[in-house]
């Protein structure tokens, strides 16, 4: 959920990017494409921003607009998308703490049991 400083910062200061497939929005403040809002040879970066579509969550941004979002590219993403390579995953956000996390067949809720490995503990007995 969007907070309403958020919404009222880029109502007032935001220009539309693009939208990713998962239908996050991206801005960048429309004061640096002013001539001399930013000196060319000044450290500051223009100022770029993602509002979520659903949970506030990182790891929901992909790959080519994270590299955007930390001036990594200065090139927009396409809107459909980067095309994709057959050996490419499709992004996917990170799962831990919800229902979809992944546990190895030993985890506590998934039974707790195991299959027995060559790389137990057996406890040394005297003879």
């Amino acid at each position: 959920m969007v907070s309403i400083g958020t919404r009222l910062f880029t109502w007032l200061r935001g220009e539309k990017v693009g939208t990713d497939s998962a239908g996050n929005v991206y801005y960048r403040d429309k004061r640096s494409k002013k001539p001399g809002a930013i000196h060319p040879d000044s450290l500051r970066h223009e100022r770029r921003w993602v509002v979520y579509n659903g949970d506030v969550e990182a790891s929901r941004v992909p790959a080519e607009w994270h590299a955007w979002l930390h001036h990594t590219s200065d090139e927009v993403p396409p809107e459909g998308g980067i095309d994709r390579r057959p050996w490419m995953k499709e992004h996917k956000a990170n799962a831990t703490g919800t229902e979809e996390a992944y546990r190895p067949p030993g985890h506590t809720l998934q039974g707790g049991k195991r299959a027995a490995s060559s790389s137990d503990y057996e406890a040394w007995t005297p003879d």
